[in-house]
């Protein structure tokens, strides 16, 4: 803001920032989920993994609480005045 962004510019920033790093998270997730349930599957007398309830809600809530953490700090330093921030730098 000391430099000319609007608290609309930053919660833009902080928002394009944290959803790519919660998909690629979300991404990283799933293809570890589907080599571990084939790994369980291997080794685990009659284990399933296509039982869809246990994954989806991980799949659905993951982007809500990263939707949560990372709005809350945004919106905490789109309220901070500039020149209190500088003069405690």
């Amino acid at each position: 803001m000391a430099l000319g962004a609007s608290s609309g510019e930053i919660m833009l920033s902080f928002g394009k920032r944290g959803l790519a790093l919660t998909l690629a998270g979300l991404a990283a997730g799933l293809v570890l989920a589907a080599g571990a349930a084939r790994l369980l599957t291997t080794l685990l007398y009659g284990f399933r993994p296509d039982y869809a309830p246990n994954g989806h809600p991980g799949i659905v809530h993951t982007p809500g609480g990263g939707s949560l953490g990372r709005f809350v700090p945004a919106h905490r330093a789109s309220r901070v005045d500039p020149v209190v921030a500088l003069r405690n730098e």
